[in-house]
């Protein structure tokens, strides 16, 4: 049996109120049957003269959850009245998770091929391309360039923002790709003293590159200066993982004649 709850909410109990258990019990039988009704588990003061009285609910598949019947009185009435009659969960109840719009839901790898997934105008992670360029570190000469290129219509028309290069640097930072995936760890040197590595332009320059080692686990994809893995370009076996050399060759003494002779 669940033990009685009782809670009060800044409010004085009114005791026609809370003693209304079976005027509870006869609404929310009237309304859902016996058979789903179980003990009385207690009261909630909600306000003056108003009180929510709980049952175990014994409907199957709703375990934890509870019936919340709210019964209030009048000022300078006896009479007490039924509010309503609802279906609560419990701190034990199945519950369904918390609804997360689609486009929060979607992971990498999700995006079949056809599926489109749009980006919305007001974005914070692009911005127009002739208000920020394609680069922050373009020079005078590349900003000219670019706002020829606007006029006539060419160009991206959007770009990475400050926030949105910031955002992209962070999760592949802290994904597969940067210094502490498993891989990384057991690493005998870092990304940035291997030959394969492809630096990338720009900001993220400092930060990144593509691995193009075709051997590795990580071919064609960003990587962060501080990652590694077993396939750098530099790596040394040690003796006792070369491989062992053959033994000398045997000369064959033994013709057809001879094994037929012995």
């Amino acid at each position: 049996m669940i033990p009685p709850v009782t809670t009060t909410l800044r409010a004085k109990a009114d005791a026609a109120t809370v003693e209304a258990v079976d005027a509870a019990r006869a609404a929310l039988v009237a309304d859902v049957g016996t058979d789903d009704v179980g003990d009385h588990l207690g009261h909630l003061v909600e306000g003056d003269r108003l009180v929510t009285h709980l049952f175990d609910c014994t409907r199957r598949g709703y375990a934890g959850w509870r019936w919340a019947v709210t019964v209030a009185r009048a000022s300078r009435q006896r009479q007490v009245t039924v509010d309503e009659v609802v279906l609560v969960p419990g701190d034990d109840a199945i519950v369904a998770p918390a609804w997360v719009p689609y486009k929060e839901r979607v992971q990498p790898g999700d995006l079949s091929p056809g599926d489109l997934l749009p980006v919305a105008d007001g974005d914070p992670r692009l911005v127009p391309t002739f208000s920020f360029g394609d680069d922050p570190l373009d020079s005078d000469d590349k900003a000219q360039v670019r706002d020829v290129a606007r006029e006539l219509g060419l160009g991206r028309v959007r770009t990475l923002s400050v926030e949105g290069r910031d955002v992209a640097a962070e999760r592949w930072y802290d994904g597969d790709g940067g210094p502490e995936a498993p891989l990384a760890r057991s690493a005998p040197d870092v990304c940035a003293t291997c030959g394969f590595l492809v630096r990338l332009a720009g900001p993220m320059s400092t930060m990144f590159g593509v691995c193009a080692n075709g051997n590795a686990n990580d071919d064609g994809k960003v990587v962060s200066l501080d990652h590694g893995c077993g396939a750098h370009s530099e790596v040394q076996l040690a003796k006792k993982h070369e491989p062992q050399p053959l033994p000398p060759p045997v000369f064959d003494t033994f013709a057809v004649d001879e094994l037929e002779s012995l």
